[in-house]
């Protein structure tokens, strides 16, 4: 159960910042938000915002006809006679897997074509609060990004490495482990060159890849010799993909606390990192160091969001940082159905000097989607395949 309320939690929270993002830049270019909801349909509990008022909606199933249908059971209006409304209504929906924002004369996933070039419509606005409301959501990921890891690098402090060559953890199935290594050893020459500090013994080791190495290695008062063969990998290195050698061993890591400003600045740089990572990555895919089946899927976040929740809390918000990175990345690529795609069609037409025909807008909203899904549905069975091997 752990898995299943961390992936709703996560996931949550993740959609509900992106929409609220479109929502509050919605609302500050003055666009009509017909609806904000938190969960997706059917609705469980609603406020409109009227003139005078509010009214309270509470749904369920209730008998219309003969048939039972979801509809609302209770209907309340709560006067407040000298308040303006601004005819948004507010959801909380049964299903609390994200969330989503309707806009008033905007087509989106919804394939609403109801535009009445009214002044508080999407459709009515310029290029630039066109832009500025497509990538908010976009930047409200990325600000709840930065925001946990500076609070995280604030409440723990920022790591640091113990810079002597012992080890103290090892990775398994590595060549370390498979060689006979274990915690606590110390590391004093490889291939007959003296081993000082850490630093000097990964420079030695990440030359190497995929080569055999001489270890002489301390072990309480016993000097012992081994030869372990290294493994290669791929890391991001000024730019290209490096190849390094690694054997699978840690450092022992320590924390150095740190002021809030500079954790502030520390939460900037690990989430401009996390943007790097990414781009990497797809580096890594385009050169074949890396193939589409590593790509996770919906079962691998939902995994990991447990197995980080059962850590405790320092791994599951670092990982709900990292999948915000990601979530803000994946949005902003300009492929029909995601935030990146609606503002490269806006700037098609802001070259264009003229709208696309809504029924163009229609067919490249229905390309898009179908693209998404025939990618959702390939990392659901890249995730399926490693559920069950």
């Amino acid at each position: 159960m752990t898995t299943f309320y961390a992936f709703i939690i996560l996931l949550g929270v993740l959609v509900t910042i992106h929409e609220f993002g479109h929502f509050i830049a919605a609302r500050s270019v003055g666009i009509r938000v017909e609806r904000f909801s938190v969960g997706v349909p059917p609705r469980l509990f609603s406020i409109t915002s009227i003139d005078g008022g509010f009214i309270l909606n509470i749904f369920f199933f209730k008998m219309v006809n003969g048939k039972i249908k979801w509809r609302p059971i209770l209907s309340k209006t709560i006067k407040r006679s000298s308040r303006k409304g601004s005819n948004t209504e507010y959801v909380i929906a049964l299903l609390p897997l994200g969330g989503y924002v309707k806009m008033a004369g905007m087509i989106d996933e919804s394939m609403d074509t109801k535009i009445q070039n009214k002044n508080d419509e999407f459709q009515s606005k310029n290029l630039i609060e066109k832009i500025w409301v497509l990538s908010a959501g976009v930047l409200m990921n990325t600000l709840l990004a930065i925001v946990v890891f500076s609070l995280l690098g604030f409440y723990n402090g920022t790591p640091k490495t113990k810079d002597v060559p012992i080890v103290f953890e090892l990775q398994e199935n590595m060549p370390a482990e498979k060689a006979g290594v274990l915690p606590g050893d110390q590391i004093l020459e490889i291939n007959s060159e003296s081993i000082e500090t850490w630093t000097s013994m990964t420079k030695i080791i990440h030359s190497n890849p995929n080569t055999t190495l001489s270890f002489k290695i301390q072990r309480d008062s016993e000097i012992l010799d081994f030869e372990i063969k290294t493994s290669e990998y791929a890391i991001p290195a000024k730019g290209i993909i490096d190849t390094v050698g690694i054997i699978g061993i840690a450092p022992e890591v320590y924390y150095e606390d740190i002021s809030f400003p500079n954790s502030i600045a520390l939460g900037i740089e690990q989430t401009i990192s996390s943007f790097g990572l990414i781009i990497y990555s797809l580096q890594m895919l385009g050169s074949g160091s890396a193939s589409i089946s590593d790509l996770g899927g919906p079962i691998m976040i939902a995994q990991l969001a447990g197995q980080t929740a059962e850590a405790g809390i320092t791994p599951f918000l670092t990982f709900m940082a990292l999948l915000s990175v990601n979530l803000a990345f994946l949005n902003i690529l300009p492929i029909p159905g995601l935030d990146g795609g609606h503002i490269f069609i806006h700037l098609i037409e802001g070259a264009l000097r003229r709208p696309l025909k809504i029924k163009t807008r229609i067919v490249i909203q229905q390309i898009g989607m179908a693209l998404l899904l025939m990618l959702m549905v390939t990392v659901i069975m890249q995730d399926l395949t490693r559920l069950f091997n």
